[in-house]
């Protein structure tokens, strides 16, 4: 029987970037406010220093700071034909956890995306007809737009502390930023972090070919600073230890440094650790959820925590989740394409190229997470005409390092022995005389790309684990063959000793490790036929949950998701405490 608690105004289930953002607008708005984080309590004092940080076994090969797939994890296939199968170890993405969540281990990249993914179905039906858009794939309108987000845009970027150079201020284009980004009203919170000789290498060779490389915007503070919330930022030391690690320098705008104490202060607020949420309550009118139910896992007693408001702040994958488990909304039949929760799973693509260039010194494990140029004229560069190659979407090109480490990073040429003499000796040779330029590219939805609750296998509590349907489609094979051709000539323009192109992807595996941007599953819009919740993230069925994350995005961007997450979390918390405490109910018209 489970213990039933004190009701709160409010319940956070997942305490990383969307948690902590909730967590601390809605306690300084007087909110009493419960956190409920599976995970440890880690910080960087007593976690993240030297030399226990730099500690590549722990943290990269034995993931120390991610979910635990014995405990729960998932089961994927390609394609509904197949049977799938549970991922026994964290490969192809990486979910956080403890407190902090993925936002501890991630490397800072920040983008904003624009109307051109807001508005995706309709900008391309007006530029290319209806029938551009192929039949089975999903895609539609989020139903906000770049305008109603850009001020929670800049405030998301001066809380964590991000560093860029600004492209388009108020629409006037700005050198040596991004000329296709959107207009913002000021520039980022940091200037732009130092640039290696490999990202100037790629920038002078784009420059050459005539098109607009720029540094790109991360969460890695170029300097000391200093948040609107108090919070304090080291500078980046250029370590090599980003991506998978905590910042040993409070450098890296992660929630546990940026949000997550401002929280903390407030005695409105309190963080319960090792709460493994299995159910969203609901009362019998169908109107509302009441809570949650939890167990601690250091002792397995259940708790009943009641809220008037259910925040769904966890991973984008365990929100779709325990969405399913609770048995909220439609589950999404690919068949009917009826049903709404488990819709529009998606990931990204890319291609990667090395250079080897015999006498150079690029030092690539002096590096931030950020440490790359790139370019953006096949994104959101609206004049590439998308018709001629056939496909919706766009993609970027980059070069630089982000945690080039020296048991994870061996680059050799093609062609060198797999093991032995001559491959320790082509090892040692072009460790530092070795950069890559790489494309990160777009994925759209899909009807048959989904998730939903497998049939046969289950987690630690018994509940069925979640099942993910996935794989490219052709829209993401044209698009990764043009942007390996162009890697390619860009790769040859630098006239390397030798290089190993880039090829498209054909098909998605699970088992190498590609990047922790899943999104889609209880995704936005205007309709809830085709939607979990509307433009300010609340269900369409339960006005009291709100479920906030790259779970609710109805496509891919070529982008990491950071950005629009950390926006979207603040537009909601604005929304909850300007709109909907004033007036609880349903903030859009079904």
């Amino acid at each position: 029987m489970a213990t039933r608690l004190k009701e709160v105004d409010a319940v956070i289930v997942g305490l990383g970037w969307t948690g902590g953002i909730m967590a601390a607008e809605l306690t300084k708005a007087g909110m009493k406010v419960v956190a409920l984080e599976r995970g440890a309590d880690r910080g960087t004092t007593d976690d993240y220093t030297v030399p226990n940080i730099r500690d590549e076994l722990r943290y990269v090969h034995r993931h120390d700071l991610m979910q635990n797939t014995a405990r729960d994890t998932i089961t994927v296939r390609n394609n509904p034909s197949q049977e799938a199968l549970p991922m026994r170890r964290l490969g192809s993405f990486l979910p956080g956890d403890g407190v902090g969540g993925s936002g501890v281990h991630w490397s800072g990249v920040t983008w904003r995306w624009t109307d051109q993914e807001f508005n995706v179905r309709t900008m391309y039906e007006e530029r290319y007809g209806k029938k551009f858009i192929p039949e089975d794939m999903t895609i539609q309108d989020w139903g906000i737009s770049y305008a109603e987000l850009e001020p929670y845009y800049e405030k998301f970027e001066y809380t964590a502390a991000v560093s860029g150079k600004a492209g388009n201020l108020k629409g006037v284009i700005q050198p040596g930023g991004n000329p296709f980004e959107a207009p913002r009203a000021r520039d980022y919170a940091l200037p732009p972090l130092k640039t290696i000789h490999a990202s100037q290498m790629f920038n002078d060779a784009a420059i050459k070919q005539g098109y607009h490389p720029f540094p790109i915007p991360c969460a890695n503070a170029s300097q000391a600073y200093t948040n609107p919330d108090g919070q304090k930022f080291g500078a980046c030391q250029y370590c090599g230890f980003c991506q998978r690690f905590g910042c040993e320098a409070n450098a890296k705008g992660s929630p546990h440094v940026a949000v997550i104490p401002v929280a903390r202060r407030s005695p409105n607020f309190e963080l319960r650790t090792h709460a493994w949420v299995t159910r969203v309550m609901k009362d019998p009118s169908g109107k509302r959820v009441t809570g949650v139910q939890y167990t601690n896992l250091l002792n397995g007693e259940e708790y009943e925590q009641p809220a008037n408001m259910v925040l769904l702040t966890a991973y984008a994958i365990n929100n779709v989740h325990l969405m399913l488990l609770s048995g909220i909304g439609e589950p999404y039949d690919p068949v009917s394409q009826k049903g709404v929760i488990g819709k529009n799973y998606c990931y990204q693509t890319g291609v990667n190229a090395n250079l080897f260039f015999d006498g150079k010194n690029f030092n690539p494990f002096m590096a931030a997470g950020g440490s790359r140029f790139a370019m953006d004229d096949f994104n959101t560069n609206w004049d590439f005409d998308r018709g001629p190659h056939g496909f919706v979407g766009g993609f970027t090109l980059s070069a630089g390092f982000n945690t080039s480490l020296p048991i994870g990073n061996r680059p050799v040429p093609s062609g060198t022995p797999p093991w032995g003499t001559g491959w320790k000796a082509a090892l040692v040779k072009n460790y530092q005389q070795f950069m890559n330029i790489n494309s990160s590219g777009s994925v759209m939805a899909n009807r048959y790309n989904c998730f939903d609750l497998d049939p046969t296998y289950k987690n630690a509590f018994g509940q069925p684990l979640m099942r993910m349907t996935f794989d490219y489609k052709a829209n993401e094979q044209k698009m990764g063959t043009l942007a390996a051709k162009l890697v390619n000539d860009l790769a040859k323009s630098m006239n390397p000793t030798s290089f190993n192109p880039a090829r498209a992807r054909e098909s998605w595996t699970v088992v190498p490790y590609q990047s922790t941007h899943n999104t889609g599953g209880t995704i936005m819009g205007v309709n809830p036929k085709v939607s979990a919740v509307n433009k300010y993230l609340q269900n369409w069925d339960y006005h009291n949950l709100f479920v906030i994350g790259a779970n609710v995005f109805p496509h891919n961007n070529s982008y990491n998701p950071t950005g629009p997450v950390g926006a979207l979390a603040y537009w909601t918390a604005d929304a909850i405490i300007n709109k909907y405490q004033k007036n609880p109910g349903a903030l859009v018209s079904a």
